[in-house]
């Protein structure tokens, strides 16, 4: 199994507008392909979608991008345009975990962590990074561990846990980062009252090729979690996922088959690729 994992972002009809302001702001950065209803585009070779989805969901903090940056003029420069018509959550500045750091709301919804540092020598310049809030606060490394037992091609990096007499309650998550089939992620436990929760406003696409990876994948994600609707579903965290072919694109694009693929796609939760490739 390869499943290429990448944040899709839920925006109200904004979806065109955002992906090309990202690019704009990010170097070897490119929109792919754009149906109308989706768009595909890379950030810094990070691929990312956008979804015309409506005002029915919004984007919450509880999955930000995390950009690493190497210089204060990069570091800068790129939290001059996020924070443009957007706002700090965390201002932008010198705190006990980095020479320069914040966090901001840009003017679509979208949350972004901005930190100074070294390049990753696997060149993940931009990775999804979660943040367990409220009920699921302190869930973040059991998260992390049920993930990489789920994606076979993973592996924990790095954790970081509260110790006794730190600020936060020992055992919690400071920090952690993960990869899960090659795409890297971080986690936090985060403290607080916070008024959101994961939501479908920022989901995780796994591409399959196969309907035994679509089976496997659904099975173990739904677990504790819950079913919603064409390919989408909730895991018991909260986090949603969409467990899609990789060839779904292809099949919406189709002008022969296409109103007939996404007919049967709007009647199923898991997606049965047979009937997708026969509609």
């Amino acid at each position: 199994m390869t499943n290429q994992i990448y944040p899709c972002l839920w925006f109200d009809n904004q979806a065109k507008a955002a992906a090309e302001y990202y690019c704009s702001i990010f170097d070897n950065s490119r929109i792919v392909n754009d149906s109308g209803v989706a768009l595909h585009f890379e950030l810094e070779g990070k691929r990312v979608m956008a979804l015309n989805g409506g005002p029915m969901y919004k984007i919450t903090p509880s999955i930000s991008l995390f950009v690493t940056c190497e210089s204060v003029e990069e570091i800068d420069r790129i939290w001059y345009w996020l924070s443009e018509g957007g706002s700090a959550m965390i201002p932008i500045g010198k705190y006990p975990w980095s020479e320069r750091y914040g966090w901001v709301t840009d003017k679509f919804g979208m949350t972004w962590q901005l930190m100074l540092g070294e390049p990753s020598p696997d060149g993940h310049k931009i990775i999804p990074s979660f943040l367990f809030v409220g009920a699921r606060y302190g869930k973040g490394e059991e998260a992390i561990r049920n993930y990489a037992a789920i994606f076979k091609d993973s592996q924990i990096h790095h954790l970081e846990l509260y110790q006794e007499g730190e600020e936060q309650p020992e055992g919690t998550l400071k920090f952690g980062s993960f990869s899960l089939n090659g795409a890297k992620f971080a986690a936090m436990d985060g403290p607080g009252n916070h008024d959101f929760q994961f939501s479908e406003g920022v989901s995780l696409v796994v591409e399959c090729e196969t309907q035994k990876e679509i089976d496997y994948h659904w099975e173990k994600l739904t677990e504790d979690g819950e079913e919603v609707q064409c390919g989408w579903l909730r895991d018991k965290y909260g986090v949603s996922w969409q467990i899609v072919p990789e060839m779904i694109g292809k099949l919406l694009a189709d002008p022969e088959k296409g109103e007939r693929v996404m007919e049967e796609l709007l009647k199923m939760k898991k997606l049965d690729l047979n009937i997708l490739l026969n509609a």
